[in-house]
């Protein structure tokens, strides 16, 4: 059986465009020319001396592992080269990524979080990269400005994100249904092995870190407390999978079905929107579940009608099977209106 690549696949949808340049499919090789190397680098991450903090810590008080930042420097290093993007945003960045002068410039915006679970790196868990693209809003100016770039998730061109386990795998939407190739070591390609996604309607999994449950209120414990009570009418007991990287919650749940749920929690209050962020987190994976037919919310909006206010705003997350996010939509609403 012939295998498709992920280039054949990208010029094949560039062909159903009538509007297409090429520059969006030279980003996207790009992008997976950057995912390549960090795969190779966290393959052989117990080899060398990549693994650790390096002392420092990002704009969200985080420690910054050393293999985060191996992987921040490659994507930009690549992307700005690129010939296609006109300013960058990254989970590891407070401000715009704007592309150096030298470098020529497109129209589209790249915004990314470099290595998602990157806390589980050293016992070896499935970590990745999430990558969402917009074009930029016209603008007067070469300098591109934050107004031109904050849009919302609807706005998105198209969205992915690369996982590294046991294989590593790309899993990208366009807007025509969710995609997911597999890395083929043996040739360096990534080769067409998950057609067309589809995500169940409804699932048997959900994901949150019960142990935040004091922090809670009233509607997310209910919210959660559904998934575990078999006379629901959801109709089922729903199993526990809570693995603490994104990335590698939100894939099984692609495949399997379930609902991944990161809520607002009172431990911090300079956090009063959660953890999670709208642009480099939550909004990628909502265009890929809603392409798959499923849902994301953060319990009272679509998270893709939300408009950002800020580049590195947060938002509470409850994605997956569109009938259990939407059970936890009608408990939020219920809540509100009460």
């Amino acid at each position: 059986m012939r295998q498709i690549t992920v280039t054949e696949h990208l010029l094949l949808h560039q062909k159903l465009s009538p509007t297409a340049t090429g520059q969006f499919t030279s980003l996207l090789n790009e992008l997976i020319l950057a995912a390549k190397i960090i795969s190779r680098e966290v393959n052989k991450a117990g080899l060398v001396d990549i693994l650790g903090y390096t002392g420092e810590t990002n704009i969200q008080g985080e420690e910054v592992q050393r293999l985060d930042e191996f992987a921040n420097r490659v994507i930009i290093h690549r992307m700005e080269r690129a010939g296609v993007l006109c300013a960058m945003a990254s989970e590891e960045h407070a401000d715009l990524i704007q592309v150096p002068q030298r470098f020529p410039k497109g129209q589209y915006f790249l915004v990314f979080d470099p290595l998602d679970g990157s806390s589980n790196i050293e016992a070896n868990v499935s970590i990745g990269t999430i990558f969402s693209i917009y074009r930029r809003i016209e603008g007067t100016s070469d300098q591109v400005e934050l107004a031109q770039v904050l849009q919302k998730g609807a706005e998105q061109v198209a969205a992915g994100y690369f996982i590294y386990g046991s294989s590593t795998v790309m899993v990208y939407s366009t807007g025509r249904g969710v995609h997911g190739f597999t890395l083929d070591p043996s040739v360096g390609e990534f080769l067409l092995s998950h057609s067309d996604i589809k995500i169940p309607e409804q699932g048997k999994i959900y994901s949150v870190n019960e142990a935040y449950w004091n922090y809670w209120d009233g509607a997310t414990q209910r919210a959660v407390s559904i998934f575990k009570d078999p006379n629901s009418d959801l109709g089922q007991l729903y199993s526990l999978r809570y693995i603490g990287s994104l990335v590698a919650d939100f894939h099984r749940n692609l495949l399997y079905g379930g609902v991944f749920m990161y809520p607002i929690d009172y431990r911090d209050p300079k956090k009063p929107r959660g953890k999670l962020r709208l642009l480099c987190e939550a909004s990628p994976l909502s265009m890929i579940v809603e392409q798959a037919g499923g849902m994301a919310t953060d319990g009272v909006n679509n998270i893709l009608d939300i408009e950002p206010q800020e580049l590195q705003q947060r938002t509470p997350l409850f994605i997956g099977s569109k009938k259990d996010v939407a059970k936890i939509k009608e408990i939020y609403q219920q809540n509100e209106v009460g």
